[in-house]
């Protein structure tokens, strides 16, 4: 396994024989200052590639795997770990980088997000750096391949670029997106607004549909900067107006990992600037685990949400949409 006590400015951290998340508490810290902490792989081509620590468990050799009849493309079997049975993926083939005849990878990283724990096949496992999120930008010039599953991309000290993987993309093109079932409209739902923002399409398309479903309009916004100063253009216009943001906004719905600044410093911001008193903040976010739902709660937010579930999300949004909205009123 590999572990570290990853360095600024992408600088590489040590490997060890430890656990690969011997400093979860540390790590957790670093999403409220505006830092993560990235993975990097190697798929057996030229590009780096990347993936939030906050996603993997575990890195080891690639295990024996099962071979199991009508697998989704990429998936390569299962295997048992500790008592469950997991789908073990390819992600050069789900990528379109594999050529035929390519052997599978020599190491897996064991994932778990938005309620999944699956085994990633790769060709070798690098090391931990940290980095800045406003460091981060949306992918641009990306080859048609990649497109769908590279969420942004960052940079190391000696200018080489990596792309950071849109995990939950991998998901549902491989599994299949989950359906949206009947989900209650609330009454008069045309009255109430809703800001949400995520760095994944998929995520915002699902987002979308429950909206949709709930009836309330709706507004978004690609990553956590975008976001901030749109929210913030909202605030000033409505004090110039003489009204409250309310009147624009019942509530806002937050990411947690996004490009330029993410979820938890977003929160922050709205929570300690006095025109948005009142709006509440839900973070939706795939990082599942207790330590994140714990630093959500630090910076203030009104509910945590894992993804993806379309009717506990509803829940979470119809009582702090009926109760804000009545508030503003």
């Amino acid at each position: 396994m590999l572990s570290s006590d990853a360095q600024q400015n992408g600088a590489p951290a040590a490997k060890s024989d430890t656990a690969l998340l011997d400093t979860v508490d540390g790590r957790t810290m670093l999403a409220g200052s505006n830092r993560m902490e990235i993975l990097l792989f190697s798929l057996g081509t030229s590009e780096t590639f990347g993936i939030n620590v906050f996603k993997v468990r575990e890195v080891s050799p690639t295990p024996f795997i099962t071979k199991a009849p009508n697998m989704p493309r990429g998936v390569e079997g299962l295997i048992s770990l500790r008592g469950n049975v997991i789908p073990v993926l390819s992600l050069a083939k789900i990528l379109g980088l594999a050529q035929p005849g390519d052997p599978l990878g020599s190491a897996m990283m064991v994932t778990e997000y938005s309620k999944r724990t699956l085994g990633f096949l790769v060709a070798s496992v690098d090391r931990i750096i940290r980095v800045e999120w406003d460091k981060v930008r949306a992918p641009e010039n990306v080859s048609s391949s990649l497109h769908n599953y590279i969420t942004a991309i960052t940079e190391l000290a000696d200018g080489k670029l990596v792309s950071i993987l849109d995990v939950e993309s991998i998901l549902a093109n491989t599994f299949g997106d989950q359906v949206v079932g009947n989900i209650e409209a609330i009454h008069g739902g045309d009255t109430y607004n809703v800001f949400f923002v995520d760095d994944s399409a998929v995520a915002r398309r699902k987002i979308s549909e429950v909206l949709d479903k709930l009836g309330v309009r709706h507004k978004h916004a690609q990553n956590g900067m975008e976001a901030w100063t749109r929210l913030e253009g909202m605030a000033g216009h409505a004090q110039q107006t003489g009204k409250h943001v309310s009147n624009e906004i019942d509530l806002i719905l937050v990411d947690a990992e996004m490009p330029e600044m993410d979820g938890y410093v977003l929160t922050r911001n709205i929570k300690s600037d006095n025109r948005f008193d009142g709006i509440p903040v839900v973070m939706h976010s795939s990082l599942s685990s207790e330590a994140n739902r714990a630093m959500g709660k630090r910076v203030g937010v009104d509910a945590y949400v894992a993804k993806f579930d379309a009717d506990i999300l509803a829940q979470t949004l119809r009582p702090l949409l009926q109760r804000a909205h009545q508030a503003a009123a």
